[in-house]
């Protein structure tokens, strides 16, 4: 009697993997209306997924942009505690209540005390603006020292003016240097430069326009800013408050030491809860939690759809195996290994699940490519293989049970099948 080892086996008894994966795409592509929307759930969320990621890291980056600006050495104080004892934002309603107005003296205060870095306050005046016939109303005029644009980057560009000078800040001279869409909007169809607009009764020359900037943190346009020396602001206000201070370092390694020497300087006048002083990693560590925490929530929210897809997989494949009963029965009565059986139906759930994927990634790229032209959106490598492998094993997992059903099947009752 003649035994036959095992790899002896025809190939149709003990399909190879290559033929396994034929037959599976073939099974899943012979009905592509049907394939299209059983995958339909898993490219709703890889797309929701890669969109939403997009937008995340893209406001990062615009956020890592925004403080890049600024410059790494430079130290903020502005009214009332916005930090709480863990690092994050403030909520209290106590902190709200602060009113806090730091004057001249205590810019004089820092500058004595700092003398290798520089203090830049500002003094912000809610005005309406008229050129001609043109109306702003709520225009921020924001009155700074004659340093203060060549240290924020803020100097307009060739052909576009000038900033103000040290003797123009002396004399409160009636000069100002306009944002990008403030200048636009009062002088839509003319250059601004040399001409004037009328603030509070006061004619005032434009000297210079700045380049777009955008917002800031998701805060008021700089575009519709309005910069004149800070004298001019104390006359039109009525009063000498200064609303906020910007501190540069001699260089970032001293920051640490500068916030150490600013809040010595201002606890021997304020209490501790009156003011904060902090730089630009500290508000960008915390703006980042926030970003990431937000993002992370959202696409957990998306990815409830890649688990629905995953339960419309598992039903198709479910209805599969019932509508081939008989050809599992056939296959298994001529010798058919159950564990290639499963592999196929595996191997179709799980074609199922990466197809979606990669038209979702196709999609929500394209969508993040769309979406950036007016908000910051940049997908990354990281977010495509994440949405990818997790679409992945949606296949896997929701492909284990119809499977397992298929290749458990009783020949004799397979073929029975009506």
């Amino acid at each position: 009697m003649v035994k036959y080892k095992l790899n002896n086996t025809p190939a149709m008894l003990k399909p190879s993997l290559g033929e396994l994966v034929r037959s599976s795409f073939h099974s899943i592509f012979k009905n592509k209306s049907r394939t299209f929307l059983t995958s339909l759930g898993i490219i709703i969320g890889v797309t929701s997924v890669i969109l939403l990621t997009s937008i995340g890291n893209g406001l990062q980056k615009y956020v890592n942009d925004q403080f890049d600006s600024l410059g790494s050495n430079t130290v903020f104080i502005v009214p009332g505690q916005i930090f709480n004892d863990k690092g994050g934002f403030n909520n209290s309603s106590q902190n709200r209540l602060v009113t806090t107005r730091f004057s001249l003296n205590d810019v004089a205060t820092l500058r004595k005390g700092l003398r290798r870095s520089q203090i830049l306050p500002l003094s912000q005046a809610v005005v309406d603006v008229k050129s001609g016939p043109i109306l702003k109303k709520a225009k921020s005029l924001v009155g700074v020292t004659s340093d203060y644009g060549a240290a924020n980057n803020a100097l307009p560009s060739s052909g576009n003016g000038r900033w103000f000078t040290k003797d123009e800040e002396d004399k409160k001279s009636n000069v100002v240097v306009l944002g990008y869409q403030i200048a636009l909007d009062l002088f839509p169809t003319t250059s601004p430069l040399n001409k004037k607009i009328v603030i509070k009764g006061k004619n005032l020359k434009v000297i210079g326009i700045l380049d777009k900037k955008g917002s800031t943190f998701g805060g008021p346009s700089l575009d519709d800013f309005i910069y004149t020396p800070i004298g001019l602001v104390f006359d039109i206000n009525g009063n000498q408050d200064i609303q906020s201070m910007y501190v540069k370092a001699p260089n970032k390694d001293l920051v640490p030491t500068t916030k150490d020497e600013i809040s010595k300087l201002l606890l021997k006048k304020y209490d501790k809860d009156a003011f904060s002083v902090f730089d630009s990693s500290q508000l960008l560590s915390s703006i980042n939690a926030i970003i990431g925490t937000l993002t992370i929530a959202l696409s957990g929210i998306a990815a409830i759809s890649l688990v629905v897809g995953g339960i419309g997989i598992m039903n198709i494949m479910l209805v599969t195996v019932t509508e081939r009963t008989r050809e599992i029965g056939l296959r298994k009565a001529i010798g058919a290994y159950p564990n290639a059986i499963l592999l196929q139906f595996l191997f179709e759930a799980i074609f199922l699940s990466c197809f979606g994927g990669l038209i979702g990634i196709m999609l929500g790229s394209l969508g993040a490519f769309a979406i950036n032209k007016v908000f910051p959106a940049i997908v990354t490598p990281g977010s495509v293989l994440l949405a990818f492998g997790v679409s992945s094993a949606v296949g896997i997992i929701f492909g284990v049970a119809p499977a397992r059903k298929a290749s458990q099947l009783s020949p004799i009752e397979a073929l029975r099948y009506e």
